[in-house]
């Protein structure tokens, strides 16, 4: 007798069941992974556009957002404010980044008082905004 090397009907249905099963199980996980992937990122950096708490109100670049603010405060109000520190801010990702600072300034002579500045800025721009300046 002769002996052939093609497999069986039975071994090539079998084989052909195995095949389906890896497909429909790679078409799950990338559902799954389509499902979890913008969760996940949502999780780990917040919803696009949503307020995010500053870890590091002493980083140079938000003092130097604080201090553009009290300047250009100044320039358009006529008054004499001075720096002092940023006491806590919030930045949320727009067409650039908006910031909401809280900042500690003083008149000259005066007491020291905190201010609410809302400052849009587009770094690769060189752009900057004072939208917003008020006592707290």
């Amino acid at each position: 007798s002769i002996k052939t090397r093609e497999p069986t009907l039975s071994l090539r249905l079998e084989r052909k069941k195995k095949k389906k099963k890896k497909i429909k199980m790679m078409k799950s996980l990338i559902c799954l992974s389509l499902i979890l992937l913008p969760l996940i990122s949502v999780v780990e950096g917040g919803l696009l556009g949503s307020w995010k708490p500053i870890k590091d109100v002493s980083d140079k670049d938000i003092v130097s957002l604080a201090k553009y603010a009290i300047e250009e405060h100044n320039r358009q109000s006529k008054a004499n404010l001075v720096f002092e520190k940023v006491v806590q801010g919030k930045e949320q990702v727009v067409s650039g980044k908006m910031y909401n600072l809280t900042i500690a300034a003083k008149s000259y002579g005066g007491a020291t008082k905190n201010y609410e500045a809302v400052v849009v800025e587009r770094a690769w721009e060189h752009f900057r905004d004072l939208k917003s300046f008020k006592a707290l």
